[in-house]
């Protein structure tokens, strides 16, 4: 039976951080992973080009059931210290809206760091290799797989969601969680596009394929980003981030002329041309297809010194706070992120360690940690396996 010091089970984002760290340590540490090669997530994320962290990370960017587990990791290795990893390797970057750090070049230059921390710091990786069982002995773990048995005194889960299972994902991170009593909260899919309700696709599918500024809210949040209507129903940043806060049943509410007033616009316009339709004045504002989709013909149709208030105060309501309940989410198939996990409560914040069993360590998408678009997902997976890796 092959004996390592370490084995964390997950070559993704969190568990090459963990693994590097640990080696630094000079801990022998097996990375186990049943995939084909490593880091398939960090591969495709921020279509190729790896939304790798934030210029503004804090607590309040994250979901959990317990909100102030994430603050010690954050605050050990903050984003300050990945990109002054990023620099020590001459990876290029760029900056984009709302302080989200992108590669210049490929993702795969993120997941190439990581795999040469790996390397010097002697830890060895083993793909294609799925575990079968995990027991627990009085000082060490052994875990039976499909390439033999392997015996550790520290074992690392970092198998992260069940987001895109065509990368891999797996509920095995929560059986065993669950296997050793720990509480998971149920997980759901984050980050991710709405469906519609039937009657709400028909009347929408012509707007299929546009894109609009606007600030979507719920829950108490807003976010000021893309809407971007779909064949299936409404995706675009400033949904996706609208998601993680969903639940169904739950309606939204669309401002589309954010920081603009209709009410004074209409004014305005009336003023100077009274005889001109309402369809000509917001078609200056928004696409036309959307227009007609948000009021009735014979409204878009009235000249603008005709309006009466009634129909000033529908214009008002269906531009500024335009409600729709979606009939669901697109699901874990395009997912980025998983809602819910492993119970925050029963891991300790400053080590990832599970307070009742010892050695069992959980770090990454695993635990109930969610964070916004942006880089915030890669942030947690980077603070967390750092912060896991000083003590497995």
């Amino acid at each position: 039976m092959s004996y390592s010091d370490v084995i964390i089970i997950g070559a993704g984002a969190a568990g090459l951080m963990c693994a590097a760290e640990a080696g630094k340590r000079g801990r022998s540490v097996l990375v186990l992973d049943q995939s084909t090669k490593a880091g398939n997530k960090i591969r495709m994320s921020g279509g190729g080009r790896c939304n790798f962290t934030n210029y503004d990370v804090g607590p309040e960017y994250y979901l959990s059931h317990n909100p102030h587990f994430v603050k010690s990791s954050l605050s050990r290795f903050t984003q300050w210290d990945f990109i002054s990893l990023v620099e020590r390797y001459h990876i290029p970057w760029h900056e984009r809206d709302h302080g989200q750090l992108f590669c210049n070049d490929t993702a795969k230059d993120i997941l190439d760091m990581l795999l040469a921390e790996c390397r010097e710091s002697g830890v060895i990786l083993q793909l294609k290799t799925t575990i079968e069982s995990v027991e627990r002995n009085e000082d060490s773990y052994t875990l039976h797989t499909s390439r033999g048995d392997y015996r550790c005194d520290s074992l690392v889960i970092a198998t992260g969601g069940l987001s895109i299972p065509s990368m891999g994902s797996s509920p095995f991170g929560y059986r065993i969680a669950e296997q050793f009593g720990i509480r998971i909260w149920p997980p759901s899919a984050g980050l991710v596009p709405f469906t519609l309700q039937p009657e709400d696709k028909e009347r929408l599918a012509p707007l299929s394929g546009i894109a609009v500024d606007a600030v979507v809210e719920i829950a108490g949040q807003s976010f000021h980003e893309n809407v971007l209507f779909t064949h299936r129903g409404l995706s675009g940043p400033a949904i996706l981030q609208a998601s993680n806060y969903w639940h169904p049943g739950q309606p939204l509410t669309i401002d589309w002329l954010p920081g603009k007033e209709v009410e004074q616009l209409l004014e305005t316009a009336r003023q100077k041309h009274p005889k001109q339709q309402l369809k000509t004045l917001l078609g200056r504002l928004l696409p036309a297809r959307l227009v007609a989709v948000l009021l009735p013909a014979k409204m878009l149709e009235t000249p603008l010194a005709q309006l009466g208030k009634g129909q000033l105060q529908s214009l008002i309501r269906q531009l500024h706070h335009w409600q729709l309940t979606p009939g669901g989410t697109e699901g874990y198939r395009t997912a980025e992120i998983t809602r819910g996990g492993v119970d925050c409560n029963a891991v300790s914040s400053k080590t990832m360690e599970a307070k009742t069993v010892p050695g069992l360590y959980f770090i990454g998408e695993v635990l109930d940690v969610t964070g916004w678009l942006g880089g915030y997902n890669f942030q947690w997976a980077w603070s967390s396996g750092w912060c896991a890796g000083q003590y497995v």
